[in-house]
């Protein structure tokens, strides 16, 4: 098959790319390298350009002609969305409406959309299903509850079919130690974890120790960046032989609490790194975890790294050898 895949430098693209290449795939990646690096594109060929540039989009898939567009480039920084939301309506919603045009132009139909458990906001009910209210709380999770609704809306109006695959919290590096995470500004719990442990920052803060969990901590289902990669084969897979759209959700179906992942990172680095407690962040709901089940059920996914111990030590193996472009 001949898939396109944008944002596929970035850290969950590229693993994606790996697994695609490791099948067979053809593979053009279309990245503006504003977060990912050239190093992490292992197969298929490269274009550098951002999805803002509609001449070269649309050249790009004129040209290619994708059986399928699995699209990863967004801005994805909860923090920052609450700062900076113009800039995450404009990459994640009009870009990827660049992206559609340009798809519809070339009569490409198929594509497999990264979207996120911030869509679900505070849930009422946990474990969560994607039949549960989407109700985001920022304008990152905001913006991909509305590519979502837009991306129904066109599959409801023509010929087009989507799989919308709902990320918990991806965590983990490459089982080969090939690539990687290799974000400049680290924001996930385990990354800054190990970064800690490296001695890069000083100590690590702890968000709340009052929510209305087992230690007081918040509780996240971390699915390993591996698993992750197969979900996305499956969904392609059932997207080109089915053609019906759906969401799935992709987590484990159980959590940890931060205390735990910072035990858990102790123990795997050998290090026992200074931690702070210090007040809630708005918005953090006590526990989110997914309820994969529709997964497992209609993709035949079967997860073979559901072990925070496994997560953590790729993740540090990849981190003590980290290559970040200048």
């Amino acid at each position: 098959m001949k898939i396109l895949v944008t944002g596929g430098a970035g850290y969950i693209g590229s693993h994606v790319v790996k697994a695609l290449g490791e099948k067979g795939d053809v593979i053009l990646v279309y990245d503006n390298l504003s977060t990912g690096h050239e190093w992490a594109v292992l197969y298929g060929r490269s274009v550098k350009a951002d999805l803002s540039d509609k001449a070269t989009l649309y050249k790009i898939i004129k040209e290619f002609k994708p059986d399928a567009v699995i699209h990863f480039a967004a801005s994805i920084q909860v923090e920052e969305s609450v700062r900076e939301p113009l800039k995450y309506y404009r990459n994640n919603i009009s870009n990827t409406l660049n992206l559609l045009d340009a798809m519809i132009a070339s009569d490409t139909k198929n594509l497999v959309y990264s979207s996120t458990a911030a869509v679900y906001g505070i849930p009422a009910n946990i474990p969560v299903s994607e039949d549960s209210p989407l109700n985001p709380i920022n304008p990152y999770g905001s913006s991909k509850a509305a590519v979502e609704k837009i991306l129904k809306d066109l599959s409801d109006a023509e010929d087009f079919n989507y799989i919308s695959l709902r990320y918990f919290n991806v965590a983990g590096a490459d089982s080969d130690g090939k690539i990687g995470q290799a974000y400049k500004e680290a924001t996930h719990l385990i990354t800054r974890a190990l970064k800690t442990a490296k001695g890069e920052f000083d100590k690590l803060s702890i968000y709340g120790t009052d929510y209305p969990t087992a230690d007081g901590t918040c509780i996240r289902d971390y699915i390993h960046v591996d698993d992750l990669a197969i979900a996305h084969i499956l969904a392609l897979q059932h997207l080109l032989e089915n053609g019906i759209s759906r969401q799935f959700n992709c987590g484990y179906g159980h959590g940890y609490s931060v205390r735990e992942v910072i035990d858990t990172a102790k123990r795997v680095t050998g290090i026992h790194f200074k931690t702070e407690e210090v007040e809630r962040r708005s918005g953090d709901p006590p526990a989110l975890i997914a309820d994969s089940s529709r997964l497992k059920g209609e993709l035949s996914w079967r997860p073979k790294y559901d072990d925070l111990e496994y997560i953590i030590k790729t993740a540090w193996e990849w981190e003590k050898r980290l290559r970040i472009e200048n």
